[in-house]
């Protein structure tokens, strides 16, 4: 019997993948919850097999949770769900080191296959995604921009950034000015949006 958490802030959405994982015979649905906080206390309280994580939850996103289960329960696979067929997102998956990645509205049987195969150990990433994937842009930002950026994208000022990150006011609008240099944007808020239709944030 393989053992699964599942994360999804959508009540309707998480009953109705409960109720159908639960039907299939060699697996079982041992927790449910539906913000991201929940997710790894849950991971070590039930050790499940395999982590179901929606990608856009409330509190934190499905891939810092998955960076956090590899952690604290090694043994617990992850399972990424996600609406965005995005390749950066597909991108950030896979430095995050989940062991699978699906489109949302994947049939039911084509999930419980993908747990199966993430509980052997294997990698199960939709071919859509994948070759989607192998087509995108590079992330033309680094690191660092990228996460001044994020933090910006999170409605921080220049100062609040700095403050978080150890920098000068001055290097964090440099950041700015060069990532929104890079894409090509008007602005800050038009580089997150373009960096979020990427997948990059």
């Amino acid at each position: 019997m393989i053992s699964v958490l599942l994360a999804e802030d959508v009540q309707m959405v998480r009953g109705a993948l409960e109720t159908l994982l639960n039907l299939e015979p060699d697996i079982e649905v041992v927790a449910s919850v539906a913000t991201g906080g929940e997710i790894v206390p849950a991971v070590n309280k039930n050790r499940p097999d395999v982590a179901v994580l929606d990608i856009d939850l409330p509190g934190m996103d499905g891939l810092s949770a998955a960076m956090m289960i590899h952690e604290s329960s090694p043994a617990t696979r992850t399972l990424i769900l996600t609406s965005l067929g995005r390749p950066g997102t597909l991108r950030r998956a896979l430095n995050a080191r989940v062991n699978g990645f699906i489109l949302k509205d994947s049939p039911v049987n084509e999930l419980a296959d993908a747990i199966r195969g993430v509980a052997v150990g294997r990698r199960v990433i939709d071919t859509q995604l994948a070759l989607a994937a192998w087509d995108g842009d590079e992330c033309p930002l680094t690191p660092r921009e990228l996460e001044v950026l994020r933090h910006a994208a999170d409605g921080a000022s220049a100062t609040e950034i700095a403050e978080v990150l150890f920098l000068s006011v001055g290097t964090v609008r440099n950041y700015l000015t060069t990532a929104s240099a890079k894409l090509d944007a008007r602005n800050r808020i038009d580089a997150v949006r373009i960096a979020r239709t990427s997948g990059w944030l």
